[in-house]
């Protein structure tokens, strides 16, 4: 019992640090997405530093992305809608965390 507990002394630290979330502000935002690639569960995505995006699960879809104040911003056509997002980081991976509390992970594909 006490090798166990000396082992979760070790270990514990380095699980809740590997899970600690940063939000991003819209430099972060900026510099962690421009001109690189992303790979989701079941996509991958390339942003664009001409704002345009390509997001692919199986087929090519061009949309547009910004950062608008600390939020990053996608728009997707024929829809002239923005949809806009918080953004934090853990390490090399990225969420994105909608207005209703859902998220998104992501982990850069280079």
């Amino acid at each position: 019992m006490r090798a166990l507990t000396a082992i979760l002394v070790v270990i514990w630290p380095a699980c809740a640090m590997a899970e600690e979330w940063v939000a991003l502000t819209g430099d972060e935002i900026r510099g962690a997405l421009t001109d690189r690639k992303l790979v989701y569960a079941n996509a991958w995505q390339d942003f664009r530093a001409s704002g345009r995006t390509l997001y692919n699960a199986g087929a090519d879809s061009w949309g547009y992305w910004q950062v608008r104040g600390d939020q990053y911003c996608s728009q997707w056509p024929p829809s002239d809608l923005w949809a806009c997002y918080d953004m934090a980081r853990s390490g090399e991976r990225l969420r994105f965390i909608g207005q209703g509390g859902d998220t998104t992970e992501a982990a850069y594909a280079e």
